[in-house]
């Protein structure tokens, strides 16, 4: 049978809110709460346990805030926590999640069948003393029973479960009452609290966090619901929430009672000892039996359908098994195949028969998911995604506070089993990606974060000091050319200069009308710059722009803010030295921006493309005294790439023979108290009569060097522009510099 992609589920039983909540509030209080809450008080004491009982719901309150946010925002089908999280991340991040979900809820199916167990052993004495015949063995009870309840589930489905859910309530309700009006070994409630009592060499906090963490986990137990819910958006948070807080109340309460009424001794070496202390105990393994009942009863309702939902989406290995799993019986869809197997884990690990490691296990699987779901909420409120509108609404801080523990808590419980949990979440995730990578994954929710986070750096950074940015100058480029697809050596120089230190962008000029036509040819150029871009591994801005000229074009560009949020501070324009016809559009640039105080680099290629990476040759003269801060700093930023790691920076100081020496020993100061990474040896005193004794003085000493970097004063760019530009023909890759800001190095 082929299986349908992303089948809904329809029909479903129509439950309200009560369904919700009596799920929810009957797993809470259950097995951890009659078995572990003493072990918590004599080990942790009474403040210990309620630090415990206040940690525990710093994560499940924010998790419950979150699941109620979540599911107002769109209609909540079958799969409960699954479905809220694949809606949300897509099913690559879902399904990952989805089956540690899934395999939590079926092995608490376990745990709970355990602990149902353990609510018989004064019958096991009873029987002893009359018969003789002792049983030592709680899975004598657990076993059968579990098949009995799978057997129940199978023939009966999701509405006996439900109806069963208010007899077990009222059980727990009156077994509660009668607790809370005994008295204990110690009689009446002490007037003043043992706070920290505990036992000799209790356990570590963290294991008996890890232990009675499942008490907490409950909360979600009628999200499992969703697709059997008349109204999710409205039952959900109303279940939920108000379930954790009655939780929250009486655990609080119990600990304190059972602190009055009992020494640690007898708290953590009697596993009932809610019976001893209870007006009437019998009623503490009845509540007990029927706690652990329902909270099974809630997990092999709730697991079949989040394994349902995960089949529906194709998350399981093959479309085979994907079909078989999200079968369904009758119009509420009963998901009979998925029981069945959710009935095998369950009995495999109801034969380990040991409550504390089963708890373990349920906690890591539990903390991945409530982390996960606290995530989406905060990713989603940072995001600001105008799709995202919930009718009920959480607070970011509470998520993010919700999600931080959750994963510090793991590492805190289980460094082991927390670092395998995740790798295996990865290895599925990275497995659904490489099957699926059409559909929506965490990309989708991290670039509205991205969008969030760099809208609100770039106005920060523009309302930044101005005096601050001559301090702590960094390259904010803008390259305008007619040959980016052609030549490469700009493009390279950019990536070079904003790998680390700053931002580059490269803007391909089309000359022309902006018609759909022009536009169509810029967006297709554009696509090839961007692969460009990312094959590279560049940091540059790629963009192409149709515009009547290339002056037309370059003013458009300087007047609009700088896409990293700083201001464009420096212009890149580029000609090859065998192509002179070029030289038009970047003097009347140069001329352009240079008066508007933006520094004016231009890079004259001769197809060198650089050499071998190895030198870089500066020269400063007394005409450009400005230009050499700029100069200097640049040559610094390149060499940090690592395609410039080996590279030296030889500077020559050429001045007049009357100041060359005072003017060197102030370079050599510049260097040493801006930490440049040039060596007093590399600096070079140099004098010159005239321009010609110049050109000949660079053309000896740089003709080999792999870029040379030249100063460019404002008088060339406006008396004798290409004169400059096309000066020292001997040399290789030139790079011209003429700076219009004030750049301090130290």
């Amino acid at each position: 049978m082929p299986l349908k992609p992303r089948a809904a589920a329809t029909g479903g039983h129509g439950f309200g809110t009560s369904a919700v909540f009596l799920a929810s509030i009957s797993t809470i209080l259950g097995a951890i709460m009659f078995l572990r809450f003493g072990y918590a008080v004599g080990h942790a004491g009474l403040l210990g346990a309620v630090i415990l009982i206040v940690l525990g719901h710093m994560v499940t309150f924010p998790t419950a805030m979150a699941i109620a946010e979540i599911a107002t925002n769109r209609r909540v089908e079958g799969g409960g926590e699954y479905y809220i999280i694949s809606r949300s991340f897509g099913t690559t991040i879902g399904g990952a999640i989805g089956i540690s979900l899934y395999l939590s809820q079926a092995v608490s199916v376990a745990f709970y069948m355990i602990a149902f167990a353990e609510a018989f052993r004064p019958v096991f004495a009873i029987i002893e003393q009359r018969t003789g015949f002792a049983i030592q063995d709680p899975r004598f009870v657990s076993l059968p029973a579990t098949l009995i309840l799978l057997g129940i589930i199978l023939k009966k489905g999701a509405s006996l479960g439900v109806k069963a859910l208010w007899v077990v309530c009222t059980v727990l309700a009156v077994s509660l009452t009668l607790f809370f009006l005994g008295k204990g070994s110690t009689g009446a409630m002490p007037a003043q609290l043992p706070l920290t009592a505990t036992v000799e060499n209790p356990d570590p906090f963290i294991l008996v966090f890890a232990i009675c963490f499942p008490a907490f986990t409950g909360m979600t137990a009628g999200v499992g619901l969703s697709g059997d819910l008349r109204n999710p958006a409205r039952s959900i948070p109303l279940g939920v929430l108000s379930a954790t807080a009655v939780g929250m109340i009486v655990y609080i309460a119990l600990v304190v009672k059972m602190a009055g009424s009992a020494t640690p001794e007898e708290l953590a070496s009697d596993q009932l000892i809610m019976a001893r202390i209870a007006l009437w105990g019998p009623i503490i393994p009845i509540g007990l039996a029927a706690a652990t009942l329902s909270s099974a009863v809630g997990s092999i309702l709730i697991a079949p359908r989040t394994l349902q939902a995960l089949a529906r989406d194709r998350v399981l290995p093959t479309v085979r098994l994907s079909a078989l799993l999200a079968r369904g019986r009758g119009p509420a869809h009963e998901p009979i195949n998925a029981t069945l197997v959710s009935g095998t884990f369950a009995i495999l690990f109801v034969a380990l028969g040991n409550v504390d490691f089963v708890a373990q296990i349920i906690s890591m699987f539990f903390m991945v998911t409530y982390g996960a779901l606290c995530s989406v909420s905060f990713l989603e409120h940072f995001a600001g995604n105008p799709s995202y509108r919930p009718s009920f609404r959480s607070r970011w801080y509470l998520s993010l506070l919700g999600a931080v523990i959750c994963f510090m808590m793991m590492f805190q419980m289980q460094p082991l089993y927390a670092l395998l949990s995740l790798l295996i979440m990865t290895g599925i995730y990275k497995a659904l990606r490489y099957t699926r990578r059409d559909q929506r994954d965490l990309s989708a929710i991290l670039e509205g974060v991205m969008f969030q986070l760099t809208r609100r750096l770039q106005i920060a950074l523009q309302q930044s000091d101005p005096a601050a940015r001559i301090r702590d100058w960094r390259p904010s480029f803008v390259a305008i050319t007619r040959n980016a697809l052609e030549r490469l050596d700009h493009f390279d120089l950019l990536r070079w200069l904003s790998h680390r230190h700053g931002f580059s962008q490269l803007i391909h000029y089309i000359e022309g009308r902006l018609t759909p036509e022009s536009h169509k040819v810029a967006r297709e150029i554009e696509h090839k710059l961007i692969t460009r871009s990312e094959t590279s591994g560049a940091g540059v801005f790629v963009k192409a722009v149709v515009a009547p000229s290339h002056t037309t074009a370059l003013a458009q560009t300087v007047q609009l803010p700088g896409v990293s949020g700083l201001p464009n501070n420096s212009v890149l324009l580029e000609f090859a030295k065998d192509q002179p016809a070029e030289l038009g559009d970047i003097v009347e640039g140069a001329r352009l921006v240079a008066p508007l105080g933006f520094n004016v680099c231009v890079l004259r290629s001769c197809g060198y493309r650089f050499g071998y990476k190895k030198s870089i040759h500066v020269w400063l003269t007394a005409d450009d005294l400005a230009s050499a801060p700029l100069q200097i700093l640049l040559a610094y930023i390149l060499i940090g790439h690592p395609d410039w790691e080996d590279a030296e920076i030889d500077l020559f100081a050429c001045y007049p023979a009357a100041a060359v020496k005072e003017l060197t020993e102030k370079v050599n100061q510049v260097i040493t108290e801006g930490r440049l990474p040039i060596s007093p040896q590399r600096i070079t005193p140099v004098t010159y009569d005239d321009e010609s004794s110049f050109e000949r003085t660079t053309q000896n000493r740089s003709a080999q060097a792999d870029l040379t970097v030249l100063g460019l004063t404002q008088r060339e760019i406006f008396e004798a522009p290409e004169k400059a530009l096309m000066a020292h023909p001997g040399l290789r890759d030139v790079l011209f510099v003429n700076a219009n800001e004030t750049i301090k190095i130290f």
